[in-house]
């Protein structure tokens, strides 16, 4: 068989980053990262055809060679053999992305991907660069009954936190879906900063203010943006402390309503857009990218192990497209006059967080690119700036009253 350096290098790259697997799960991974990087699916006759037309062997070798890391180790041949943990690469997937980070202030949203009815996966995704990336998983049958979904998440939330270790700030934005003041204390106590997206009908009151206000009250008006410490949920056995950061932004149908734990001055709810970067990340998955929502896969222990071989794909697309993205060449021809009547274009200046392109496909076309040239891309994470903080004034009972 010759010798394919680009996939040489990359499982080395691989073996390093996950020192503490054996070896022939860090090679799994490699081969199955690679070949779906290549096949653009995670289908294993697609990456099968292909690192078999690449290396040069017999289909049903390589395809017997991609089974084993979804294979429970009592089902492979030999002696001794191992069950892959798809588990245990969530720290090295976590330390790849925030390794070189000198603030490593990380924001992990939360979702749920359904394949059908057969199975669902509930991930948490560390968002960057408008794209969210797996990095903790758990699949379960659609029908499960048992673990609640929420206590899934904490869970996914504490893996993450683990593997950030003493010095990472986590926020977590979730959407209206995910409201509950159980929720709120649990990631609160853990040492997690919620951003948690709430119904315009919650109850809440300032402190020092007399009656409780509906959330959509406090930001009916395009422009209009509020902040105060208070208590919500006055039904609940005890009102949920919180402070939620409410505005309205011009073009948007309805307002955000975000209570979190921090205080006015160190909240603002644009980071809440954070969250709505994990479907990039569900759509690079599924349609953008490895095809998932073409699998017919049935065992959610296979899935878990699959995830793990996408997770890994996806860090490297985004690692090579979000270099990219940091790096961008300048424009060397001005830019064209617009037309009347036409709608200005989204500007793509640093800073500017729209983009053009998105990452994971700059990503995929300069490793494939690199692949047609002998060699293997590689790329680093460089964090974007997080938003600054707007301040946002106080406001009396009577004011507010004034003004509605």
């Amino acid at each position: 068989m010759p010798r394919h350096t680009p996939l040489y290098d990359w499982t080395n790259r691989v073996t390093t980053a996950f020192p503490d697997r054996p070896p022939a799960h860090a090679r799994g991974l490699a081969e199955w990262s690679y070949g779906l990087v290549l096949a653009r699916g995670v289908q294993l006759v697609a990456v099968t055809l292909h690192l078999a037309a690449l290396l040069e062997q017999k289909v049903n070798t390589v395809r017997q060679r991609l089974r084993e890391p979804y294979q429970p180790g009592e089902r492979k041949a030999g002696h001794h053999r191992s069950t892959f943990d798809p588990h245990a690469c969530r720290g090295p997937l976590v330390r790849r992305i925030t390794g070189g980070w000198a603030d490593k202030r990380v924001a992990i949203a939360l979702d749920a991907s359904n394949p059908g009815d057969r199975f669902v996966v509930l991930a948490a995704a560390v968002v960057y660069r408008g794209v969210g990336i797996p990095v903790a998983w758990r699949v379960r049958p659609a029908d499960a009954k048992g673990e609640s979904r929420n206590d899934i998440r904490v869970t996914l939330i504490e893996r993450v936190r683990e593997a950030l270790g003493d010095d990472g700030r986590v926020f977590v934005p979730t959407d209206r879906g995910l409201e509950s003041a159980t929720r709120f204390r649990d990631r609160v106590k853990a040492d997690r900063h919620p951003l948690m997206r709430v119904k315009a009908g919650a109850l809440f009151r300032p402190a020092g203010w007399a009656r409780w206000r509906r959330m959509g009250t406090f930001a009916t008006r395009e422009g209009d943006r509020f902040a105060a410490r208070g208590k919500a949920y006055p039904w609940a056995k005890e009102p949920l402390a919180c402070t939620p950061l409410a505005c309205r932004v011009a073009g948007c149908e309805d307002s955000w309503l975000i209570p979190t734990d921090l205080p006015p001055s160190a909240a603002d709810p644009c980071r809440y857009a954070f969250r709505s970067w994990i479907e990039r990340g569900f759509r690079l998955v599924k349609r953008g990218g490895w095809g998932w929502h073409k699998t017919r896969m049935t065992d959610v222990t296979r899935v878990e192990r699959v995830w793990a071989a996408m997770a890994l794909g996806t860090v490297w697309v985004v690692e090579v497209g979000g270099l990219s993205d940091h790096e961008e060449r300048a424009e060397t021809v001005p830019p064209m006059p617009r037309s009347r009547g036409r709608r200005p274009k989204r500007s793509n200046r640093p800073g500017d967080r729209r983009r053009r392109v998105r990452v994971s496909t700059r990503g995929l076309v300069e490793i494939v690119v690199g692949l047609m040239n002998g060699e293997s891309r590689t790329g680093r994470f460089v964090p974007e700036p997080w938003p600054r903080i707007e301040r946002i004034p106080k406001i009396s009972e009577a004011e507010f009253d004034a003004r509605e």
